[in-house]
């Protein structure tokens, strides 16, 4: 019991992480910030894929055959069938960019915070400010970005 105690008085300051896990840490958070951009990407294309098919078949006879792919199945419809799908589905997936663009912007939001409460520098802005000699600062240069303007730094 007495240790439980104690250790609930210590147990409401934070331990400091290591530097090696400072460095992981900002380096998974910024993985998951490029996998949403990533993502996003991705779906940006498919959005100007979806506009270029619909602004094609707007075009067409509307009760001309065309084939949709259901489910690994080609299913034989009319334009007038499959048109208002396709705007559905394009809709859809606007919706999915906007909420990963919100999360984009608050996973960088906290990985600002983040790198102003460790401070964390990049090998760019250790070369523009003329800084970088701290223990910390190295680590992230090492294991953190490895690329600076496109040029892979090694």
């Amino acid at each position: 019991m007495a240790a439980n105690s104690s250790g609930g008085k210590s147990g409401g300051k934070q331990a400091t992480p290591s530097p090696e896990q400072v460095v992981a840490t900002f380096q998974r958070m910024r993985q998951e910030q490029r996998s949403m951009a990533a993502k996003s990407a991705e779906l940006e294309m498919e959005i100007n894929e979806h506009s270029l098919v619909i602004d094609t078949l707007k075009e067409v006879d509307p009760t001309r055959k065309c084939y949709r792919l259901v489910g690994g199945v080609l299913v034989e419809r009319t334009v007038k069938e499959v048109l208002p799908a396709l705007e559905n589905n394009k809709e859809q997936i606007s919706k999915i960019v906007e909420t990963l663009n919100t999360q984009m912007q608050t996973k960088g939001r906290e990985l600002t915070e983040y790198r102003e409460r460790y401070n964390i520098r990049l090998v760019s802005e250790d070369d523009r400010q003329g800084k970088g000699n701290t223990s910390q600062s190295k680590e992230s240069e090492g294991a953190g970005s490895k690329s600076g303007a496109g040029v892979l730094v090694s």
